[in-house]
């Protein structure tokens, strides 16, 4: 009779945990199915590096779920990992990294997302032939993206002039030029100086590239990386200032080869292999040249009626330097956010976004949820249609808004670098690196660098 009580004791206790779990399964799944409703509304799919999940190794472990730094990207269907929301994946590949049996790898979008990108190699060689693009204008987003792309185009060059074998003539033709001193070309110019190759880095701005730009405290990176001249660095957040000084401790260590205020304005290929790098300032002849410029560009103007004014603004950096003002802020992806919350935690300040669509899309899960929290004035399908010296005009869904103003940031993105490399001879267009475009590997032209 003890048996039987205790076999029906034990057996109601599973009974229970099964019902529990199946409950919560249920809503996790749910909360999935919605959450895939909302990214299909939003957007159609991956804008850039994203997860491919091989439903035939997946396990259903749920690991991936829960380490995305940019929330719901990732959810369980079925018992199967999938996208839901795919357009919040900037690239992290952590989940890739924490798949226990390797059933998901990270791929390029459908090729089209990228069609005013330059073509590259799986290589990230352009159309030119010893001519690399690193960073964001070859189509990823991520400073740890960047990083590895410079260091890992200088190891296929440093092995291209290896394969030469003995002495390098010509002592004024550079092996390597490096266009940009943010993420990729500090790491692309210590990855030179670890493989003794005879370099040159150059910038129209100061070390640190777009990242010296950003707002104070803002942060950067949020996934360790392989870093040359130091190794594995580890750190999961870090702010814009904590990131410099670890780029100006480790350049200090170093014979960091780089010029300022130089900016690139032609780059020519001649019938010797080499190539002629004409700046601002001077020029350089390389046998290879890495280009890490960025794809923002110039700021994105809106072609609005007093968009002229000094009080118009498309970068801000010391938030902390407006207090008691009553601010606008345009644009709805993270730069606006982040801008807005920064500027709206500064004393006395009163802060409006204006963004066009009807709800934001695109940001961080945490920028998500700070604005929820946040004291920032948000009008959502708004436009300005003009800016006065103490008011902004809005368009709010046809209708006209005035707001006394004193300061007015523009966050539109900016104009990408297409006609410097359409001049220089780069071809545009569509690279397919999605999951079945990777494994049709193209047929290598022969690794020659030029000798002269």
């Amino acid at each position: 009779m003890d048996n039987v009580i205790s076999f029906v004791l034990a057996a109601g206790i599973i009974v229970t945990f099964l019902l529990l779990h199946l409950r919560k399964q249920k809503k996790t799944e749910a909360e999935a199915r919605a959450a895939l409703e909302k990214g299909k509304m939003y957007s159609h799919g991956p804008q850039a590096q994203h997860p491919h999940i091989d439903a035939n190794y997946c396990i259903g472990c749920a690991a991936c779920t829960m380490v995305c730094p940019e929330g719901d990207v990732l959810a369980m269907l079925g018992g199967k990992a999938v996208i839901v929301n795919g357009y919040k994946c900037i690239g992290h590949s952590l989940c890739a990294d924490v798949c226990p049996v390797g059933a998901i790898t990270m791929v390029m979008a459908n090729p089209s997302v990228g069609a005013d990108l330059p073509h590259l190699t799986s290589e990230y060689e352009t159309s030119i032939k010893n001519l690399f693009i690193a960073g964001e204008l070859s189509g990823l987003a991520l400073i740890k993206n960047a990083i590895n792309q410079g260091r890992d185009s200088v190891d296929i060059i440093a092995s291209r002039l290896a394969s030469l074998g003995g002495s390098r003539p010509l002592s004024d033709v550079f092996d390597l030029l490096i266009v940009g001193a943010g993420p990729a070309g500090i790491a692309a110019s210590l990855r030179a100086i670890e493989k003794k190759l005879h370099y040159i880095t150059i910038d129209e701005g100061e070390i640190g590239g777009t990242v010296s730009k950003y707002p104070r405290q803002k942060l950067v990176m949020t996934s360790p990386v392989e870093f040359p001249m130091y190794g594995k660095f580890k750190k999961m957040q870090l702010s814009k200032e904590e990131l410099l000084t670890f780029w100006a401790q480790v350049l200090g260590r170093v014979d960091f080869k780089f010029r300022k205020g130089e900016r690139v304005e032609n780059v020519e290929k001649g019938p010797d292999g080499i190539f002629t790098v004409t700046s601002s300032k001077a020029q350089y002849r390389a046998r290879a040249v890495i280009l890490g410029i960025g794809k923002t560009g110039n700021p994105r103007k809106l072609g609005v009626k007093g968009e002229e004014l000094p009080k118009v603004m498309y970068r801000l950096i010391e938030a902390d330097h407006y207090v008691h003002k009553k601010i606008l802020v345009v644009g709805g992806g993270d730069s606006a956010v982040e801008a807005a919350m920064g500027l709206a935690h500064q004393v006395g300040n009163t802060v409006t976004l204006s963004y066009r669509q009807a709800g934001f899309s695109r940001i961080k899960e945490r920028n998500q949820e700070a604005m929820r929290r946040g004291k920032i004035n948000v009008i959502f399908n708004s436009t300005p249609v003009e800016f006065n010296s103490d008011s902004v005009t809005l368009d709010v869904k046809g209708s006209l808004q005035k707001l006394p103003n004193d300061f007015v940031w523009i966050f539109a993105g900016g104009e990408p670098p297409t006609a410097f490399l359409k001049k220089i001879g780069v071809h545009l267009g569509p690279t397919d690196l999605t999951a079945e475009g990777s494994n049709q590997v193209r047929e290598r032209a022969a690794v020659e660098v030029p000798v002269a």
